[in-house]
């Protein structure tokens, strides 16, 4: 059963960023999905932490203004290690959308870390590297 709750946190929390066919991305779940204190984290060349509400911001602008459309990132693999109480997953992922009247596609790696609230599972820290 646990597995399966984590694919559904995680599936959403991709999901959050979908603005295809004109509906507006719900950036803001990211607040049900990743506890208050956790942490986002983006690697390569521009290294940048992030709070959850650092992280949500300025994706949800993006998302609403026009200059992003016709989002979508997906995973393409998974795997999922559980141990008791906590989880780790590493997720392959594809991306797709128009950027400022240009389409481009891309990917990369995400690794996403859980706990078991009371709530149910819960994530902890996001890392990624999107592949240039």
């Amino acid at each position: 059963m646990s597995q399966l709750e984590i694919d559904v946190v995680t599936a959403e929390f991709f999901g959050a960023f979908d603005n295809r066919g004109g509906k507006a991305a719900d950036v803001a779940r990211i607040r049900r999905l990743v506890l208050p204190e956790g942490v986002i984290v983006k690697t390569g060349p521009e290294f940048t932490v992030y709070s959850v509400d650092e992280f949500i911001e300025p994706r949800r602008r993006l998302l609403a203004d026009g200059r992003l459309v016709e989002f979508s990132e997906w995973e393409t693999s998974e795997r999922t290690e559980i141990a008791d109480d906590v989880a780790s997953r590493t997720s392959e992922y594809r991306k797709s959308g128009i950027l400022d009247g240009e389409p481009f596609e891309g990917g990369g790696t995400k690794t996403i870390q859980f706990v078991r609230t009371p709530q149910g599972w819960r994530i902890t820290a996001v890392a990624w590297y999107d592949r240039p």
